[in-house]
C-alpha cells in the first residue's frame, strides 16, 4: 500500500470516521476517498492539503515524505 493511502486510512480510523463521514466533514467527494484508500487515483493538490488540514498534519506526511 502506498503511503498516502496507508496514512488516510490510518488517520481517518483514529478519528473513527467512516469514509463518508470523512467526505461530509471535508467537502469532498466520497468516491474520490474510496479511491485514494484503495489506490485507484491519487489525489490533487487542494485535497491532499484539505486532508492534512482537516487531519492537522503536514502535507509531507500525509504524501509519506516525512515521518
Amino acid at each position: 500500500m502506498n503511503k498516502f493511502a496507508e496514512r488516510l486510512k490510518e488517520l481517518r480510523k483514529e478519528k473513527d470516521l467512516s469514509q463518508a463521514q470523512l467526505a461530509k466533514a471535508t467537502g469532498l467527494s466520497h468516491t474520490a476517498i474510496v479511491y485514494w484508500e484503495t489506490e485507484q487515483r491519487v489525489p490533487n493538490a487542494n485535497a491532499v492539503i484539505t486532508l492534512a488540514a482537516f487531519f492537522s498534519v503536514s502535507t509531507d506526511y500525509l504524501l509519506g515524505v516525512e515521518d
